[in-house]
């Protein structure tokens, strides 16, 4: 029965590959036209839910969503989320329709095919380097100025023990949030972990619970108001996450 389960992982995680190539290659044309200029970025958003939404079902996960509050079209937010899987990407674009620039690790460039749409569209961070996370900041701002909203996994990555229920969270979404003055979009991702998490033999098809929360407003904050702002929206997130942890039980 083990070894069953372990070919089922194997092929399931190819799979997942697969089907991350299916819709870039059938809009390849289209997607390469909304890339020539920063212009085109909500057209290559629209195409990124559609492939996003594409990955979720080939795979076999249904999400379900509780918003507490809807975003306002065409306005800037700064979305934030717990950060457990590489399917928190395809989740977000599938729940937000407001287009929103990710700001990612600059590994995932490295993925053939999606690291080339990737590294063009997403504000990449090299988090070993403190000139990177300097230039993340320029962009993202760049970005704001344009009216697009920015979405960053505050814990600055997945935690490597998959124990932890979340990480603690850097400043700097919350910084980039008051110096816009833009309200901030925590974003609860239940299950991710449980469906396909970065360790390899794991995982299975089902449902990922998300919920959003309240947004916290920044206006009249200042910039020594960070770390109280990121700390108050962390504690938000982790007693939602409790909450859905209490509810399996």
């Amino acid at each position: 029965m083990k070894g069953l389960k372990v070919v089922f992982w194997v092929l399931w995680r190819i799979w997942f590959y697969i089907l991350m190539a299916i819709p870039i290659l059938i809009m390849l044309p289209f997607l390469l036209v909304s890339i020539a200029s920063e212009k085109g970025y909500p057209y290559f958003f629209k195409m990124a839910r559609i492939w996003a939404k594409f990955i979720l079902f080939g795979m076999g996960f249904y999400y379900k969503v509780e918003r507490e509050e809807k975003l306002v079209r065409n306005k800037s937010y700064m979305i934030v989320a717990n950060h457990t899987s590489m399917t928190d990407i395809m989740l977000m674009l599938a729940l937000v329709k407001n287009p929103f620039v990710f700001v990612g690790k600059k590994e995932l460039s490295k993925i053939p095919l999606f690291g080339f749409f990737y590294k063009r569209t997403c504000i990449l961070v090299d988090r070993t380097s403190s000139k990177s996370k300097n230039e993340v900041f320029k962009r993202a701002q760049n970005r704001l100025n344009q009216g697009l909203s920015i979405c960053i996994f505050p814990e600055g990555g997945v935690p490597d023990d998959e124990s932890i229920l979340l990480d603690e969270f850097k400043d700097g979404a919350f910084r980039l949030a008051i110096e816009h003055q833009i309200p901030i979009v925590p974003i609860v991702f239940a299950d991710n972990k449980e469906r396909f998490s970065y360790t390899f033999f794991s995982g299975s098809p089902g449902k990922m619970r998300a919920k959003v929360l309240p947004f916290v407003a920044t206006e009249g904050l200042a910039a020594d108001h960070r770390k109280e702002l990121r700390d108050q929206v962390r504690q938000m997130i982790y007693k939602d996450l409790l909450k859905f942890k209490n509810k399996e039980k």
